[in-house]
């Protein structure tokens, strides 16, 4: 038997086994968590759940029998869940955060030798979770406002037969919501290449449009959404699809056993009886996002309207890079999107409390009249 290999310059310690080539080439999805005043960066709603939602859930989990495993389907929360859209339990899968949901998706539909499509600039999660299940990525571009054309969407799933194409509206980073005709056509293209279209709605409540109500057992269409915007639930870790039946069988096939604890289970089920304070949220934030999008309007900075709860904007009189650094110097951290395609400069501000949105525009306002580049900060990364 041979020795084992030395590392680092030992012979005692056991030879280092390599990922697979494509992961150990990859980047992991991260954004900066730095110690600031306002943070703004991670698209979180600024406000709690009610009072009411933390009492209920405190006195809930006060009954969980902690000696048994929680309920594998998540049955209770999925009728919940269903019934707030008007489908059946059997058409609701529930995971750990929306991220999850989609990876179980890509688990069951996407892998080696099959296709996902997107379009650029979008959420960088559907292709990094595309590479990372062994799925091909088919990218088509979006148009100068960043919707996508029809003939790009049909050029792309025409061509590649895409198995999942993903549609993010509100998209992410740029805010802009698709028109209800593109979500039709992108069912119809997929219904013809044998494929399913996902609709990622982390931010349609913020929206005009939302394809919720399309999810139907005979149309190949599935649609994401999380408790972490506007259900102020970003640490209970909650999303779900809303899917045909049989596609809600192949994603629990995939899922692990036990996957949704307990307590997530009820702070799901429960925040859903504070629907009223939802509502109000929604309402405070979209109020808030208009007046940061009307202010941007009056400094040197490019916008792009917005149907989400953050707003992208690129500064015209210095580099987006040295803006971000500025902001940071004035306990202000918003996300700087300038690494992502066809983002070159841009930055993207989540729509915080008033007095979070108005700290963060008089320190925009300071930076960008001092007009002039410099040297970044070599501690902080953006």
């Amino acid at each position: 038997m041979s020795a084992p290999v030395p590392v680092d310059g030992r012979s005692d310690r056991a030879p280092r086994v390599a990922a697979r080539p494509d992961i150990a080439l990859m980047a992991g999805y991260h954004s900066p968590q730095l110690d600031v005043a306002v943070r703004l960066n991670t698209n979180e709603s600024p406000y709690p759940p009610p009072p009411a939602f933390a009492r209920a859930l405190a006195a809930a989990v006060g009954e969980v029998a902690w000696n048994r495993y929680p309920d594998r389907r998540a049955l209770a929360l999925r009728a919940a869940i269903g019934a707030l859209h008007g489908l059946d339990a059997e058409q609701v899968f529930v995971a750990n955060g929306s991220n999850e949901v989609l990876q179980a998706l890509l688990l069951a539909y996407g892998g080696p030798g099959r296709r996902a499509a997107l379009f650029e600039p979008t959420y960088a999660l559907h292709g990094h979770l595309a590479r990372v299940t062994g799925t091909e990525v088919v990218v088509g571009d979006r148009r100068d406002d960043f919707t996508v054309a029809p003939d790009e969407l049909e050029r792309v799933v025409e061509g590649a037969s895409p198995t999942v194409t993903f549609l993010c509206s509100p998209n992410n980073p740029t805010g802009t919501a698709e028109d209800p005709g593109l979500v039709a056509t992108a069912v119809d293209l997929a219904a013809r290449t044998g494929g399913l279209v996902c609709v990622d709605e982390a931010y349609a409540q913020f929206a005009e449009h939302r394809a919720d109500g399309l999810v139907d057992d005979d149309v190949p269409l599935v649609v994401s959404r999380t408790y972490s915007k506007t259900w102020a639930l970003a640490a209970a870790r909650i999303g779900y699809l809303l899917a045909p039946r049989w596609v809600v069988v192949e994603l629990e096939k995939v899922a692990l056993p036990y996957h949704l604890d307990a307590v997530t289970q009820l702070a799901g089920r429960l925040a859903l009886d504070h629907l009223d304070a939802m509502e109000e949220r929604v309402g405070l934030i979209v109020a808030e996002r208009r007046r940061i999008e009307a202010a941007l309007d009056a400094l040197p900075v490019r916008v792009w309207p917005s149907s989400a709860n953050f707003v992208l904007f690129r500064p015209t009189t210095r580099s987006g890079d040295d803006v971000w650094h500025a902001l940071v110097e004035r306990s202000v951290l918003v996300r700087n999107c300038s690494s992502w395609p066809r983002l070159e400069g841009c930055l993207r501000v989540t729509v915080g409390t008033p007095d979070e949105n108005t700290r963060f525009l008089d320190a925009l306002a300071e930076v960008l009249a001092a007009g002039t580049d410099t040297d970044p900060s070599p501690e902080v990364a953006s």
